[in-house]
């Protein structure tokens, strides 16, 4: 009788072995020059292209709901745990340098993305807007190396913060440039008009709703865990999993409201450190969002390694999409957010790692799934591999720099090196 093994038996260990990985490989890679979503990539890339296993993983492209449900759920607990970990109250002093960040250079890199894909790629209009839609926000899931540290530890610096808290907005922000290239799309079949629509409901209303919603329910929420009295004070149970729950609720809530759930998250974590900030269970929440952050994560970059060699997921990618990944990433970002951070008053060094670690990652990814499953825009295998090549790119590029930089940048200023992931 010949040996069978039960392929829920595999997953089973491959289940057990991510989980052992995502707890070990923060301390091994902690002084090497690579980072986690580096080697998840490497992991999925080199399974999948196994003879055995060749051919396996479907094709990103054909279960657009899957990808871009898997991809909501890891970004929305990465602005949770994001909106937990930052110690700054909002100000609008304080908070300048994101504005910045927000107001003009996202704007100039949808703008300049959009001309490069056009100009580049050859896209009509409505694609090149989504694609410079979906790799405009910087990843709030892969910069953990250069964001702000736990709750009350102390690792916020100016450089820190600045990216954590853009990371943790800009991906609400990108969703009316989506919203803006579906309608496009539409009006380009029908010549429906969209413009009114546009800027009252995806902007005005939407927006309006993700921010009301996460400061009342975060509100609520902050009130029921700290301020009733202290028999019934819901912090009392110390169970991290509560950020799930509240991530959950937050977000469903919005969306039911027709409001933008990524911006209630992020603004819903930030309400909740504003309730109590130095009371321990803040450290619990965050700490639970961010565990089960990383595990989501590793699972889905091993699944982003494992299309790339196993599906086929650069197939359709030409010279011109190699172009445009490098442009948007070396060129474009740089260049607006230096152009955003003008006249801030940060040091040299400050602005140009603020302006070069623009990481693309999950974020992209959803926007791309969530639009393609909503209309028909031109070139779909050139978007998707483009897209690929670019995340791919920032990932080696900006994980294999960010340690030793960051590592030298905080020596220089004195300040605590934030242990990487």
């Amino acid at each position: 009788m010949g040996w069978v093994v039960d392929s829920y038996i595999i997953v089973l260990v491959g289940f057990g072995a991510l989980v052992l990985l995502t707890a070990w490989l923060p301390m091994v890679l902690r002084e090497a020059p690579l980072s986690l979503p580096i080697l998840c990539v490497a992991i999925g890339a080199a399974v999948f292209a196994l003879p055995p296993l060749a051919g396996v993983v479907p094709r990103p492209q054909d279960h657009l709901p899957v990808i871009e449900r898997v991809s909501e759920m890891l970004v929305i607990l990465s602005l949770m745990g994001a909106g937990l970990k930052i110690d700054r109250p909002f100000g609008w002093k304080g908070w300048a340098v994101t504005g910045r960040l927000l107001g003009v250079a996202m704007p100039l890199t949808i703008l300049g993305l959009a001309l490069v894909g056009w100009l580049v790629l050859g896209l009509g209009a409505a694609a090149a807007l989504l694609l410079a839609a979906a790799l405009a926000p910087t990843d709030p899931v892969l910069a953990s190396d250069i964001q702000v540290g736990p709750p009350n530890s102390g690792e916020e610096s100016q450089t820190r913060f600045a990216l954590t808290s853009e990371a943790g907005l800009n991906d609400a922000l990108a969703f009316p440039f989506v919203h803006a290239a579906l309608a496009l799309a539409v009006a380009g079949q029908t010549g429906e008009p969209w413009l009114g629509h546009w800027l009252s409901v995806d902007i005005v209303w939407k927006l309006g709703a993700g921010l009301a919603m996460g400061v009342l329910v975060g509100r609520g929420l902050a009130w029921l865990l700290f301020r009733v009295p202290d028999r019934a004070r819901l912090s009392r149970s110390g169970d991290g999993f509560v950020a799930l729950g509240i991530t959950c609720v937050v977000y469903g809530l919005t969306e039911m409201v027709q409001g933008y759930g990524f911006l209630a998250v992020f603004v819903a974590g930030l309400t909740l450190r504003a309730g109590e900030r130095r009371h321990a269970y803040q450290g619990t929440l965050h700490d639970f969002a961010e565990a089960l952050e990383r595990l989501l994560m590793m699972a889905l970059l091993v699944g982003f390694g494992a299309a790339i060699s196993g599906a086929g997921l650069l197939a359709g990618l030409t010279w011109e999409g190699v172009v445009f990944g490098l442009i948007a990433l070396v060129v474009v970002r740089p260049l607006t957010a230096w152009i955003g951070l003008a006249g801030t008053g940060g040091s040299l060094a400050e602005r140009a790692i603020i302006s070069l670690y623009g990481i693309r990652g999950i974020g992209s990814i959803y926007y791309l799934s969530y639009a393609l499953g909503r209309g028909s825009f031109d070139g779909e295998d050139l978007l998707w591999s483009t897209l690929a090549f670019t995340i791919l790119v920032s990932i080696l590029l900006h994980g294999a720099t960010v340690t030793p930089v960051m590592r030298a940048f905080e020596r220089r200023q004195g300040r605590k090196e934030k242990p990487g992931r």
